[in-house]
């Protein structure tokens, strides 16, 4: 049995499809009709025709969501450019090192030769003062042995006198020990050059030749240096004696 509500709807259904069919004659229909439904409602939903994307559209909407393929290939190009040069700033960096690594090795190693230079240098020089100062001395420890040997006391006032010159002798020939300074014993060796020097050569048999007889003035050495030359006389082979030998005279007539 028809009621008059399906008789309205029908009816609304019929006007509404008239109007879709009119609008699309005309060209103006819109490509879809949202009808809002509230709860517990018996109102029918018509939905009107709806109309396909174009494919331009479709291809918008992909490329604000997904990434390209030559966005990415441009990132990796991009990444890569980089990391060349990061190896390229790496390579200038390392080689600045070994640069500045090397020339430190050569400052230190000149420095280092410049200090041994430098000391040795200041102890050559210390030796030197300290061997011009001591020769200076020791011509007065010779005039101090001379005394010794050529005076001979002959009472007690004699003898006080030589006594003290004699503790004067002792304490100079004493702190000279100390800087190092020390006696040659030439007598009864072999004449040496680098040592001694000869003033007088003896013939003798009781010496083998070149050797020292007698020391005329004493030699020093500081340390290992020669401080002085020893004065010496060395024994020489004696001469060979000639003989005569008288020849027969003959008898007169």
């Amino acid at each position: 049995m028809i009621t008059e509500e399906n008789q309205q709807f029908a009816s609304n259904q019929i006007d509404d499809a008239s109007a879709i069919a009119e609008d699309n004659a005309h060209g103006t229909s819109s490509p879809f009709e949202v009808i809002n439904i509230e709860p517990n409602s018996d109102t029918v939903v018509s939905l009107g025709q709806t109309e396909p994307l174009s494919s331009e559209s479709s291809q918008e909407i992909n490329l604000g969501h997904q990434p390209t393929q030559a966005n990415g290939a441009d990132t990796e190009e991009a990444l890569r450019q980089e990391v060349e040069t990061l190896k390229a700033q790496l390579d200038e960096s390392t080689k600045q090192s070994d640069s500045l690594k090397s020339q430190y090795m050569r400052i230190a190693a000149d420095f280092e030769n410049f200090r041994k230079r430098t000391a040795k240098e200041k102890e050559e020089l210390e030796v030197k003062v300290k061997c011009s100062t001591i020769t200076e001395l020791l011509s007065v420890v010779d005039n101090f042995e001379r005394a010794r040997s050529q005076l001979k006391p002959q009472n007690d006032g004699e003898m006080g006198i030589h006594k003290s010159y004699q503790s004067v002798y002792k304490q100079l020939v004493d702190a000279l020990k100390r800087i190092g300074v020390s006696p040659m014993r030439p007598e009864g060796k072999e004449f040496d050059p680098n040592l001694h020097e000869a003033v007088l050569r003896q013939p003798t048999e009781e010496h083998p030749e070149g050797t020292v007889m007698e020391e005329l003035q004493r030699g020093y050495f500081l340390g290992d240096r020669v401080l002085r030359h020893a004065l010496v006389k060395v024994a020489a082979a004696p001469e060979p004696v000639e003989t005569l030998v008288e020849s027969p005279t003959e008898p007169t007539e």
